[in-house]
């Protein structure tokens, strides 16, 4: 019986990871965070790299994307690659991903484009406010991503906001569940839970 895939989409920050870790605790799933699938940009500069649009859809390697999940619906392992967030450069390590029986796809555009979403057993988007999202990705980003809150605020301002508006929120019309970033993370993983089990 191959893996049940599910989809986690919504804007950065909404709340993604979290109910995704915590779905994967319950039910063994591994995640595969399509966050580590920005495309190489070792040919660039890291000033040019700086100012690249990483929340386009273009920014990510779809086609690698479309093939893991292809094959982890097949019920088949992946070496899904690793990014560093501070270079903007993919890792030279990957990460085995063996399926379970259910596997977790989370990221901005986890219901994006059609070949995924038509892998997908269940698609869920997570959505909240502007105002929640920016104050948790400078927390993030300052913390964990060596940025400064102003270009936090900058990249926000010029690219996160319109991208997301323009490519991920309409996104959430693919989406049999829809959940709000800001409940609880207990209370949305039980809506899920009650949707598979």
């Amino acid at each position: 019986m191959p893996p049940y895939l599910i989809g986690i989409a919504g804007p950065s920050c909404s709340g993604k990871t979290e109910v995704a870790r915590r779905l994967s605790r319950i039910l063994r799933a591994p995640i595969v965070a399509l966050d580590h699938y920005y495309r190489d940009l070792r040919h660039l500069p890291y000033e040019e790299r700086a100012r690249v649009n990483f929340d386009s859809p273009e920014a990510l390697d779809h086609e690698l994307i479309t093939a893991q999940a292809q094959t982890l619906k097949r019920g088949g392992t992946i070496e899904k690659p690793t990014y560093d967030f501070t270079q903007h450069l993919r890792a030279p390590a990957t990460e085995r991903v063996e399926p379970g029986t259910y596997v977790i796809l989370e990221g901005l555009f986890a219901l994006y484009w059609e070949e995924v979403r038509n892998l997908l057993d269940l698609g869920i988007y997570i959505t909240a406010t502007h105002e929640v999202c920016l104050a948790r990705r400078i927390f993030r980003d300052v913390r964990e991503r060596g940025r400064t809150e102003e270009s936090v605020r900058q990249q926000y301002r010029e690219t996160v906001q319109p991208m997301c508006e323009a490519y991920v929120a309409p996104t959430s019309r693919f989406a049999r569940i829809v959940l709000s970033g800001t409940d609880p993370v207990k209370q949305s993983v039980r809506t899920i839970l009650d949707a598979i089990l």
